[in-house]
C-alpha cells in the first residue's frame, strides 16, 4: 500500500483515484464494507482504491479533549493494507482544516488535488466544518464536477449497529464478544516495546512493555493472546496491571503506573523499540497480588497451562 503524506501533486499520481474518507478508527465491519466498495468500483474502472484519513482523531482538535483510539494511525494503516487498499492518503489535522468548509473539501482536495472519478461514502459519514458534509452535499457535488458517488448502508452485529463508540466501550468494558464480532476479529492493540525493570526476565518469564500511543485496552487482568512477529502469531499471555506484587507505594494514578506486559511463549528474540501487535482471545483471571515471588511464578506457570489448553487451532 502507498502511504500519502504530501497531497499536493496527486492528481498525477494516481490513475482513476476512487477514494473514500473517514477516520476509520478500529477498521471494523462497517468499515470494511465501505472498503470492498472502494476496491470494487476501482477494479471496475481499471483504477486504484484510496482512503483518505486523519493522522489524529478531529475530536482532539475540535473538542479540545485527550486522544482515544481503538487503533492508532500506524495500526490503522495495516489493517487497511491487509484489506487490499492501494493508497493511504494521510491528511494532518489541525485548526486550518477543521474550518475547512465540507464543499472545499470536496473541491480543493479530492477534485483539483485528487482528481477523483467516484466517491464511496459510509452511510453516516459527516465532514468539514461543523461537519457540515453529508452523502446529499457530496451528490450535489457530484454532478457540478463529473465524478460518481455510491453510498453503503449501515452493518449490525446482534441488531446493533457496529460503531466505533460501541467498540471502544466494549473493549473499556471487557466484553471481547461483542467488541470481536463488530471487529470482525478479535480485539488487537499495537504498541511500541519499551525498556522497564527486567523483572519477567528474572522470573523466568520475559515479557515485551508495550507503550500503547493512545490506543484503548480492556480491563485490569491476564489474558490469553497471541502476538504477531516476523510474520507469525504466537502464544502469549498478557498482563495489564498495576504489579501489585512488586509495588512499593500506593500508585498516583492508575494512567501513569498502567503497564501492559507480554510474555510471548518460548520466544528470546529482542524487541526492543520495535511495534508489537497483539491479539486478545479470553480472559484468564483478574490482576492478584502475591505475597512472594516464587507464588508469582507459580502462578504464571498456571496461566501459562490455561493460555495453551484454549489456544484456538489457527
Amino acid at each position: 500500500m502507498n502511504i500519502i503524506f504530501d497531497i499536493a501533486g496527486l492528481r498525477k499520481k494516481i490513475p482513476n483515484p476512487v477514494a473514500t474518507l473517514g477516520m476509520f478508527d478500529g477498521v471494523h465491519l462497517g468499515h470494511q464494507k465501505v472498503i470492498e466498495c472502494v476496491n470494487h468500483f476501482a477494479a471496475e474502472k481499471q483504477g486504484e482504491s484510496v482512503v483518505i484519513t486523519f493522522d489524529r482523531h478531529p475530536k482532539s482538535i475540535t473538542e479540545n479533549r485527550p486522544a482515544s483510539f481503538i487503533t492508532s494511525l500506524n495500526h490503522r494503516l495495516s489493517l487497511l493494507e491487509r484489506l487490499g487498499v492501494d493508497n493511504a492518503v494521510v491528511l494532518g489535522f489541525d485548526q486550518k482544516l477543521a474550518q475547512m468548509a465540507a464543499g472545499d473539501f470536496i473541491k480543493e482536495i479530492m477534485v483539483e488535488r485528487l482528481g477523483v472519478k467516484c466517491v464511496v461514502l459510509g452511510f453516516n459519514c459527516r465532514f468539514g466544518k461543523n461537519r457540515e458534509g453529508n452523502s446529499a452535499l457530496v451528490n450535489t457535488l457530484a454532478a457540478q464536477y463529473g465524478f460518481e458517488v455510491h453510498g453503503c448502508p449501515p452493518v449490525a452485529y446482534k441488531e446493533q449497529v457496529i460503531s466505533s463508540t460501541a467498540i471502544r466501550q466494549a473493549i473499556l468494558d471487557g466484553d471481547l464478544e461483542k467488541a470481536a464480532g463488530m471487529l470482525g476479529r478479535p480485539v488487537s492493540i499495537i504498541g511500541t516495546v519499551v525498556k522497564k525493570a527486567g523483572r519477567g526476565r528474572i522470573l523466568g518469564y520475559p515479557t515485551a512493555n508495550l507503550n500503547l500511543h493512545h490506543e484503548v485496552r480492556p480491563p485490569r487482568g491476564v489474558y490469553g493472546t497471541r502476538a504477531y512477529w516476523s510474520g507469525q502469531w504466537h502464544p502469549a499471555l498478557t498482563n495489564i496491571g498495576m504489579r501489585p506484587t512488586f509495588a512499593k507505594e500506593a500508585p498516583v494514578s492508575e494512567s501513569e503506573t498502567m503497564e501492559i506486559e507480554v510474555h510471548i511463549v518460548s520466544f528470546q528474540e529482542n524487541l526492543y523499540g520495535c511495534d508489537l501487535e497483539v491479539q486478545f482471545l479470553f480472559k484468564i483471571r483478574n490482576e492478584m497480588s502475591f505475597e512472594t515471588a516464587e507464588e508469582l511464578k507459580a502462578q504464571i506457570k498456571k496461566d501459562e497451562d490455561a493460555l495453551l489448553k484454549g489456544m484456538p487451532d489457527v
